[in-house]
């Protein structure tokens, strides 16, 4: 799929939207990982956690998203190449699905090292 010329950057930013809420309103892990988002915001405004432990979260929080969105492209493209099971094409989606594991576990023990201590002073 070869273009002319370069859309603008309003529509570059809404083709991106569009992949956004597609991942979300499709892939039940996104949506897990959203909720668990929500619920790490709401505790870090209950503790009022410091701003260097907002920026770890928040940047925990997109790579986890990011990897998420990375996989789902990853399925959709082998998924588009071949519907039979073949070691490459299963060797792809192992692989970003466990780019994604990898950053939710490291997510989960930050999550735990920050609120862990907040619990315990409570």
């Amino acid at each position: 799929m070869k273009r002319q010329k370069k859309d603008p950057i309003y529509k570059s930013f809404g083709y991106a939207f569009e992949g956004i809420w597609a991942v979300i309103s499709k892939e039940r892990n996104m949506q897990i990982h959203c909720c668990a988002m929500v619920l790490v915001i709401a505790a870090g405004l209950f503790f009022k956690i410091s701003l260097t432990k907002w920026c770890l979260c928040f940047i925990l929080f997109g790579l986890v998203m990011a990897l998420e969105m990375v996989n789902t492209a990853v399925e959709s493209v082998v998924d588009l190449v071949t519907e039979e099971r073949k070691p490459l094409a299963k060797l792809a989606k192992d692989a970003a699905a466990g780019a994604v594991l990898i950053a939710a576990i490291m997510a989960a023990v930050t999550g735990c090292l920050i609120f862990i201590p907040e619990l315990m002073d409570f």
